[in-house]
């Protein structure tokens, strides 16, 4: 009966479940027996029909899953059970299975061809969002809304601007994610300790020989597994990942908030409930769930930096944990992605209540292009910032718009006119170079795409 809500269907595309189903990794360390019975064929270690026999039986249709469990009870090792259910399929050629290996060189070679399908996935994922976040961050290149920092009115900026900074924040984790595949994606044939020597005189080109077959780069150097910095890499990469959708996820649960209501989730109001106690909710339920299965991939770096230690050339600490940590890494980082990109593909934007909220603060939030002004009249900049923030407190307090408090004040009017007062206060004067940024952002990841 499953427990974990992956296992049940509630977490995870099928795509990335299917990568690390139990049925797929088996078959994976099977790909990887047949590949070392092949190489060992192909430099004289052991006859061709031999080797043909023990690529022909790897496949779960003859080596049942139930036949290696029920192995594992008896010897209470997974490896060996599964060598030992192919070697019975095998009959005469049994002798020839698993020759020289260890089994690790099964199990990281295995991960690797995992790991190399989950990577591929995650990419085309990233690839999608980045195309939402370019379609998005066009549209709405021109579209004000206030800037906001320490949850504050600060300057005004455009929607394009915000999906513009996401989009390369995405892009940079592609990078990030195609660089450490090269360190990732490899595997071994090394025997125990790492140093070739089951494997015989040809060891190093049989290396060769499995990874070429398989579509792997070898380990360049490797004790009797893999070291664990590469997986451990992986993991950091798909937690920054996750940390950035949380970053998207918690701003559009923020600004969907009614005090604000400037961008909102999907909802279907034809049947979405939002509370099975309050009829009117609408809650951005995807965001929290982004934001909340983000904790547990960033959670996982932890385990996975603590598997680098190992005792000497190897022990088993590593085992347990990334039996959770390679799969749920992967398949919540993927989740998450495909989460967030219909989230964002769907979002409902106010424009008109972003134009409100601007007003809310009576023009004080354009108190640095009043003093950018002032200072082109001449002006010292510290006396003048001094001035304005007085002026803007005594707005706030009296509860009169910043516009009337400037023309009220002799200083500021009598280096001002009235049309320079509501030139400065009109935030579309205030853009600086937010919309030719906007451009350049998505012309930069189109020719990237491109490439």
């Amino acid at each position: 009966m499953p427990i974990l809500p992956i296992d049940t269907g509630r977490y995870g595309t099928p795509e990335m479940r299917r990568i690390f189903e139990e049925e797929t990794r088996v078959q994976k360390m099977l790909d990887v027996e047949a590949a070392l019975a092949w190489a060992h064929a192909e430099v004289g270690d052991i006859s061709k029909e031999d080797a043909e026999k023990i690529m022909a039986v790897a496949l779960l249709k003859n080596v049942k899953l139930s036949r290696i469990k029920e192995i594992e009870r008896e010897i209470k090792h997974d490896v060996a059970a599964l060598v030992r259910a192919l070697s019975e399929a095998c009959g005469s050629s049994s002798g020839c299975v698993h020759l020289g290996a260890t089994s690790y060189d099964i199990v990281d070679t295995a991960n690797a061809l995992q790991l190399k399908e989950a990577t591929e996935l995650i990419e085309k994922r990233l690839i999608d969002l980045e195309k939402t976040l370019m379609d998005k961050a066009a549209r709405y290149r021109d579209t004000i809304m206030i800037g906001r920092t320490h949850g504050q009115h600060a300057l005004p900026i455009t929607l394009g601007f915000k999906f513009a900074v996401w989009l390369r924040e995405i892009a940079r984790h592609f990078q990030r994610l195609k660089q450490c595949e090269e360190r990732v994606l490899v595997g071994k044939m090394t025997g125990a300790v790492g140093t070739q020597a089951g494997l015989g005189h040809h060891a190093m080109q049989i290396q060769e020989l499995v990874m070429r077959r398989l579509g792997l780069k070898a380990a360049d150097i490797s004790t009797q597994i893999v070291q664990r910095d590469r997986y451990a890499e992986l993991i950091c990469v798909n937690a920054l990942i996750a940390s950035s959708l949380d970053n998207f996820a918690n701003e559009i649960r923020e600004l969907q908030r009614p005090e604000i209501g400037e961008m909102f989730e999907a909802f279907d109001v034809e049947r979405q409930v939002g509370s099975s106690a309050m009829p009117h909710k609408q809650n951005p339920e995807l965001c929290e769930r982004v934001c909340g299965l983000a904790r547990i991939v960033r959670s996982l770096s932890i385990p996975g930096l603590e598997n680098v230690v190992t005792w000497h050339e190897r022990d088993l600490t590593q085992s347990s944990t990334e039996r959770f940590l390679l799969p749920e890494s992967c398949i919540l980082t993927d989740y998450l992605l495909f989460l967030i990109n219909g989230i964002i593909y769907n979002l409902r934007v106010d424009e008109q209540r972003m134009l409100r909220n601007m007003e809310l603060t009576e023009g004080r939030s354009m108190s640095e292009p009043v003093m950018t002004a002032l200072i082109g009249k001449g002006m010292n900049r510290q006396e003048v910032h001094e001035l304005l923030r007085k002026l803007a407190i005594e707005s706030q307090a009296k509860n009169i718009s910043f516009k009337d408090v400037l023309l009220e004040n002799g200083v500021v009017s009598g280096k001002l006119t009235r049309e320079e007062i509501e030139a400065a206060l009109n935030p579309r004067n205030y853009l600086g170079s937010a919309v030719k940024q906007v451009d350049l952002i998505v012309e930069k990841t189109r020719k990237a795409r491109l490439n």
